[in-house]
């Protein structure tokens, strides 16, 4: 700004609102470095009254034109609503959601339990259902739960909240930050909402959320129903007129929420952790890191975009749940061994190769340490032949030989091929008799 006359030749201070806004920067301060720089120039009097001169020149708004359905604007309200626990008496803070339509301010407010991602988009949902349509873009401020790495120019939304938009076949246009009057309309509907429903309500006692919101409800439509002066209409007339027809239709299915967890490690049994739960995935991602989208009933997992698997929603922790074709095609044999399975297969060598295979699987604690030895006796008959290997099994199953060690030592040996052994008599303890000394004789 140029100086007065009496003040022409002499310098202008350099002065600058981002330098003037930093912390302990006082016009005092600004004054002694600019003589210091120019000691003939203005006196602490003139340089303040330059420098309100020049601030009148700054700020300058821009009056924004809303198109009928083209913005929502959505915040939650600084004054917050309380409910009391009828268990307790603890009085609990809860927040005020309010979400203005930009050309007819026609509002809607509801409380929800906190600010996070659940309740932020079910507000979203339920205020969509209460205006019947869903606007071109919505503008909501910076918060955590729509924007998890705030910019001015490319902020980065958080995932469930973008899947809403992209259902609903709408965008998000998060305000700058620190810029109120990106979003001016909501800034006032919140005013607007704290004044004609909180202060209403300061005097009520509530110990639901839903008894508290049945009331916002009624305050709710007085406000959008009282005439506002400026345009001679009610909030509701202007929404009947103006927004109503141009918002696009809901979608024929409602939005199914979702979590997600990104930067999962697959381990190495091909499984990720979840909520204390482990599922599959292709047992080539081992090692690598994916992303997984969890619903009340499903569990989705991408790796790079891409969907690798899909399992039923379990809540059971410490459990797996193990999809056969994310297995290595040796795990998925193994998988498929079963009692029966090998029997079955013995049966085809032969009637004793069965017989030994069913005994060994009832020598053992459990059928599962049979497995190998069965399968390791059942495969000798690549090497040495149904016919030997059915022999042999005789043998093993007149001596009470249980273990393939046995059977593979038969074979190498040619036992099998010897006459089938008699089987002995079971041996009997001798009898007592006076010239046998007991174990007292020894004491």
């Amino acid at each position: 700004m140029p100086p007065s006359a009496n003040f022409g030749r002499q310098a202008r201070p350099n002065i600058r609102t981002p330098r003037r806004r930093r912390p302990g920067v006082t016009l005092e301060l600004l004054h002694l470095e600019y003589l210091e720089q120019h000691p003939d120039g203005y006196r602490y009097t003139q340089f303040c009254e330059v420098y309100r001169r020049w601030l009148r020149r700054r700020g300058l708004s821009m009056r924004q034109v809303h198109r009928a359905g083209a913005k929502l604007f959505v915040d939650y309200a600084g004054k917050k609503p309380t409910i009391v626990d009828a268990t307790t008496g603890e009085v609990l803070a809860v927040e005020l959601f309010v979400a203005a339509l930009g050309a007819s301010n026609y509002t809607y407010a509801e409380a929800t339990r906190t600010q996070q991602v659940p309740d932020w988009v079910a507000s979203h949902q339920r205020a969509f259902q209460f205006f019947g349509g869903v606007t071109e873009a919505i503008v909501p401020d910076q918060l955590k739960s729509g924007v998890v790495v705030p910019c001015r120019y490319e902020p980065g939304l958080q995932r469930t909240y973008d899947e809403f938009a992209q259902h609903y076949g709408t965008v998000i246009l998060p305000a700058r930050p620190a810029k109120p009057r990106d979003k001016a309309k909501i800034e006032v509907a919140v005013q607007v909402a704290e004044r004609w429903i909180l202060a209403r309500l300061r005097h009520e006692t509530f110990f639901s959320l839903a008894a508290l919101n049945a009331r916002i409800a009624e305050l709710l439509a007085n406000l959008n129903a009282r005439p506002m002066r400026l345009y001679r209409a009610s909030r509701r007339d202007l929404f009947e007129r103006l927004d109503q027809p141009a918002l696009r239709p809901l979608p024929a299915e409602a939005f199914v929420y979702s979590d997600w967890k990104v930067g999962a490690r697959v381990s190495i049994d091909y499984h990720i952790e979840l909520h204390g739960h482990y599922y599959s995935v292709p047992y080539a991602l081992i090692h690598e890191h994916v992303d997984a989208r969890l619903t009340a009933t499903t569990v989705e997992i991408f790796h790079r975009g891409q969907r690798v698997a899909a399992h039923r929603r379990r809540f059971v922790r410490g459990q797996h749940t193990t999809d056969p074709a994310h297995m290595p095609k040796a795990h998925q044999r193994h998988l498929e061994w079963t009692p029966s399975r090998l029997i079955d297969w013995a049966r085809t060598i032969g009637a004793q190769t069965a017989a030994l295979v069913e005994a060994i699987l009832a020598d053992r604690p459990h059928p599962e340490q049979g497995y190998r030895s069965c399968l390791g006796i059942l495969r000798l008959a690549k090497g040495y032949g149904p016919e030997r290997l059915e022999a042999a099994s005789t043998r093993a199953v007149a001596v009470g030989a249980r273990s393939y060690r046995h059977v593979d030592s038969m074979l190498k040996h040619g036992l099998d091929r010897l006459p089938r052994p008699e089987v002995s008599p079971p041996l009997t303890l001798t009898p007592v008799h006076d010239h046998v000394r007991g174990r007292d004789y020894y004491q």
